[in-house]
């Protein structure tokens, strides 16, 4: 496959997709993949991993998945939205009897809290609770495109 090997082979160097940062010490960081970049509308870039790593430390959370969902009130907009796939024994455990509604609040409650610690235009501004397990490749990776296909904008 020549043409697929140019795309990613220039100059000797090998590009992966991935995008990172070398910080002060001189630590590379892997922030995201440029296919799965969000360009909000007014030119800032989000990385989704960025978002979806804390999110997933919640323990109610069992995998997440962040995109940009089309603004109803302005088309050329984006919202930064997420998928959230609930962690049924935590949450048993937890909050037994809880109702679904009453779940959705508390994991939206913990999201708006995370929200307070990034810059503004990083806020996650929707949520869709499920407890269905996000469609993923054989070696375990979200199939963002797939998943994006299910949910209705």
């Amino acid at each position: 496959m020549p043409e697929e090997t140019a795309k990613v082979l220039r100059n000797g160097w090998f590009y992966t997709g991935d995008l990172g940062h070398i910080d002060k010490k001189g630590y590379l960081t892997i922030v995201g993949r440029n296919k799965d970049m969000i360009v909000l509308k007014n030119g800032k870039k989000v990385f989704p991993e960025e978002l979806e790593m804390m999110i997933n430390r919640l323990d109610e959370v069992e995998e997440c998945m962040v995109f940009g969902m089309p603004d109803k009130r302005d088309k050329t907009n984006i919202k930064l939205s997420i998928k959230v796939v609930y962690n049924k024994e935590v949450v048993e455990e937890k909050y037994p009897n809880i109702k679904e509604e009453e779940l959705e609040k508390i994991i939206w409650d913990k999201i708006k809290e995370i929200n307070k610690t990034l810059p503004t235009y990083k806020y996650i501004k929707n949520m869709i609770l499920t407890d269905k397990e996000l469609i993923k490749t054989t070696t375990k990776k979200i199939k963002r495109n797939e998943e994006i296909k299910t949910i209705k904008m």
